[in-house]
Parts: structure tokens; sequence; C-alpha cells
């Protein structure tokens, strides 16, 4: 879209406007928050259309348990553990990825869990881990190694898994005493390419709320405001899809089979949220046997969130991230107190890098 189609898209969101109240839309993927960041939207927008962030990085709402456990996977020289970059500088409650691998541990960064599976097959004789970290977008992948190794009976393969799903994460944030305040989503386009849009039609029939699974260019999501806009005024609540290049209502029938081929639904802890039911994925019993909290007998512990870090209420949509004490002041990139400000797609980085002045 050139500008001057941006100008008339822009024009006819500030028309719409006027006669609405506030407005909160919640983006909920990591790479909607970036763009966001990145093109200057928020401060484009008339005042009273408010975008805030939800739990959309999938490093983010891992929970502080999940990090230890794989660090302690780590600290034992014999595993070789590997992880998306993103992972490496979430602290843990002691440690991180990225200090013990200063220390020698076998960390490795990887760009798909292929690598993993790959090392596996050429070093047999070597533990390797995986850590299985994603929503609806990379869990395909991991299901279809997990099979694969299944069925050519590879020994030294495990995942710690750490899979979530995004629909129970928003009904949850709807029955929040905060749901009342959320007044609209712009719905993940990497997510919905997977699932599509109708496991979200819930948000607008359940709900009344609009829903727009949306693009990423900055032209994608303004075009996805104006249709929320529009809904509004016309008090005609839909769950759309303007992101129809990539999504269908449908998804992607062969990654959905995959998920389901390999995992069973399970109730999950989001870091900073709490524990949200039927939100996680577990691998099917059949496949146990690559699971590596079971194999190496981790246990899960409720551990609270650092001093003063606001992450849980950034991802739950009620903070902005300057509203946090430690935001660039004790918590940076370099040095983050919570995930917020590690991974690419938190809320947190993505203020700091765009938006803090």
């Amino acid at each position: 879209m050139n500008d001057n189609n941006i100008n008339i898209v822009l024009k006819e969101i500030n028309e719409i406007a006027k006669d609405l109240p506030l407005v909160n839309i919640m983006e909920v993927c990591g790479t909607h928050t970036m763009s966001i960041g990145k093109n200057g939207i928020r401060q484009i927008l008339p005042k009273n259309i408010n975008l805030i962030s939800g739990p959309g990085c999938p490093v983010c709402v891992t929970s502080i348990s999940d990090i230890d456990n794989v660090i302690k996977l780590a600290q034992d020289k014999n595993n070789y553990i590997f992880s998306f970059g993103d992972m490496l500088k979430v602290p843990g409650s002691i440690s991180s990825l990225y200090k013990e691998r200063s220390e020698g541990s076998n960390v490795k960064i990887c760009y798909s869990p292929a690598d993993a599976f790959d090392f596996a097959q050429n070093n047999p004789s070597k533990t390797v881990i995986f850590a299985a970290i994603g929503f609806e977008t990379t869990a395909p992948l991991t299901a279809a190694l997990i099979k694969k190794a299944h069925e050519i009976n590879l020994k030294n393969f495990f995942i710690y898994n750490m899979h979530k799903i995004v629909p129970p994460a928003l009904k949850f944030l709807l029955d929040s005493k905060n749901g009342d305040n959320i007044n609209a989503f712009l719905c993940p386009g990497h997510v919905c390419a997977v699932i599509g849009s109708k496991p979200l039609n819930f948000i607008s029939e359940v709900y009344k709320k609009p829903a727009v699974v949306s693009g990423f260019n900055a032209d994608d999501i303004l075009i996805s405001i104006l249709m929320i806009l529009k809904q509004l005024k016309n008090n005609e609540p839909k769950t759309e899809i303007q992101y129809t290049r990539v999504v269908k209502e449908d998804g992607n029938l062969t990654a959905i089979n995959y998920i389901n081929e390999v995992f069973d639904i399970c109730d999950s802890i989001w870091r900073g949220v709490g524990n949200i039911k039927e939100s996680g994925l577990i691998l099917k019993e059949k496949f146990k046997k690559f699971d590596a909290k079971i194999i190496f007998s981790l246990d899960d512990k409720y551990i609270k969130d650092p001093k003063y870090c606001s992450c849980g209420d950034v991802l739950k949509g009620l903070k902005k991230p300057f509203e946090c004490k430690l935001f660039a002041k004790k918590c940076t990139p370099e040095n983050p107190v919570g995930p917020c400000m590690v991974s690419s797609e938190g809320t947190c980085a993505a203020y700091f890098k765009y938006e803090r002045h």
C-alpha cells in the first residue's frame, strides 16, 4: 500500500473514531507488537484508540519453573541442549542458558527443531534435548519430528515440551477482571495460518467483541484496526480475516493433524498470568519416551516473578512497559530482569527499542 492509500485509511479511522469512546484493542502476537512500535502506529492513531499488548510471545509466557528445568538439563555436561536464540537470556530463578553456555554447558542455538533432530541422528552416543517452545505455529514441526523419531526408533532425541495454544488464553483474559476493558482483538496471523480463524469465533459470538486476524505490515495493521472500528460503529462484532493471503477459516489441516496425532491438550502455566485450563500441549502416551520432563524426572514448581517486575501485568494488558519501575533502568535488553525484555517479540523489548522516548 502506498502512502496515499495509508492516508486514506487513516482518514477513515479518524472519522469513525470521533464517534467512539475509548477503544482498547489488544494485539496477541509479538510480531504485531514489534511492527506497531517500528512503524509508529500508536502515535498516528486517534487518542481514543489504545493499543495494548497481550500474551503473544511464547518466550515471555514460559514459566520460570520450565526455564529452571531446562537449565538443570544443561548443567549436566552429558546433555546437548538445542534452543531458539530468544530463550538463552531469559532469566530463571538463579541462572540462564546463556550463563550456563558461558560456563561450558553444551547449549546450542538452533533455527529449527530439525537441527536438533539431525544432530541426534548423526551423534547416536550423545543425549540431545530440544527446548520445544512456541504456540500452534511451531508445534506442527515438533510433532512431525517426534513422529519421525518414533518411526525410526531414535533413542537419544528428547524434547522439553513447553508448547502452548492461544485461544484458551484469550478466553482466560476475557473472563478475568480486566476482560470488560478489552474491547477488541487484533488476532495473530502466524497462529491462525495453522489453526484458521474458526477457533477464535467465540470472541465475537460469545463475548460480542470484534476480532480481526491481521497481517504484519503497517498497512495490514491499520486496515485491521479500521475493520475493528467499523464493527464497533455498527455494533456488529465478527471474527474476520484481514490476512486473507495466508489465513483461511479452516487453517492448515495437515499441520493441525500433526498436532492432534502427537499431542493431547493439558492445563498450562503462563508466566505472569497463571494456570490456564486446556492451554497447553502434552505428548500422547505412545510418545512419552521422548518427553525429557519424564525421562529425567523433572518437577514443576511455582516460582514468583522477580520483585518489581511488571511482565505479568504487561502480558495481561494491565500496564504499558514504561509503567514498570524497572523498565529501561535496572531492566534492559543487555541486563533483562523479566522475559518481556529478552525476546525479540517481547513487549518491553519493543517499547525499549522503538517507544521509550
